[in-house]
């Protein structure tokens, strides 16, 4: 892949968020926000947003980039030939969304069939964006911008965990998850994608979650691999498919959170 070719795909990434961050933002914090479950047995909530968000990004891949494939939560697969896939969410933290906190997130993942080599994730409300991959690692705020670092906290007693639901996926997680837990200096839930953001920008030091779809953890990988961090699923296999993940400030910790989460799962 050239230069300038990834040059066009980071410039490509941002329109996406750009076009997305202009629907969620339209409907956020609005009065009669249309809202309906996905499932019947317990609310999975979509909104108006969520759909208009990604079909903008969708629009624009259609027009620009034909020939790749694209995966959204909303929309589904669409097949293409060049062997890139972008990898959608329009609204990570829909639950936060429909609640009026600004949390949520648009994540954008480029998959080349192997691995994610362009993340992006944003938060339109408080207008921050976090993008990694294809030699860049960079956050843009209202208040300052610059490179993404991760803490390189190497132990778990001097580290700040995330997760986003305290039952951490079924039973036998959720155990795994506090024993991790308790041996960490500070826990702290929900925040969904903007975890992973604060642990790019070296604000906290590890995140484990269960039960995630593809498109809930490719942007994030981009992120914090290109910021420095390690992130498997919790065997320390690749997660861009989902399922689980652990991401982590550095190696040691990695390595430490694995040998915790083997006794139980």
């Amino acid at each position: 892949m050239g230069e300038i070719d990834k040059t066009e795909l980071v410039a490509l990434t941002h329109r996406l968020a750009d076009a997305a961050r202009g629907e969620t933002l339209r409907y956020f914090r609005s009065s009669g926000l249309d809202t309906s479950s996905k499932e019947a047995d317990r609310f999975d909530p979509v909104t108006v947003a969520d759909r208009a968000a990604e079909k903008a990004m969708r629009d624009i891949l259609d027009r620009e980039r034909p020939q790749d494939a694209i995966l959204g939560e909303e929309y589904g697969t669409k097949q293409g030939s060049s062997g890139l896939t972008w990898v959608l969410d329009p609204i990570d933290g829909t639950r936060g969304y429909i609640s009026g906190t600004p949390t949520w997130g648009t994540l954008v993942g480029l998959h080349d069939g192997t691995r994610v080599i362009l993340g992006l994730i944003d938060q339109p409300y408080i207008g921050e964006r976090f993008l990694g991959g294809l030699g860049q690692a960079s956050f843009k705020g209202p208040h300052s911008d610059g490179p993404l670092q991760v803490s390189g906290c190497k132990t778990l007693a001097d580290a700040t965990i995330f997760t986003t639901f305290p039952e951490v996926g079924t039973a036998t997680q959720a155990a795994a998850f506090r024993e991790v837990a308790e041996t960490c200096r500070l826990t702290r839930y929900g925040m969904d994608c903007y975890a992973y953001a604060l642990l790019a920008a070296g604000q906290i030091d590890l995140v484990i979650e269960a039960g995630l779809a593809p498109y809930d953890i490719q942007g994030p990988i981009g992120v914090v691999e290109a910021a420095g961090g390690v992130v498997t699923d919790w065997q320390g296999a690749p997660a861009d498919q989902g399922g689980t993940a652990v991401a982590a400030a550095s190696p040691e910790m990695h390595a430490a959170v694995l040998e915790i989460l083997a006794r139980h799962v």
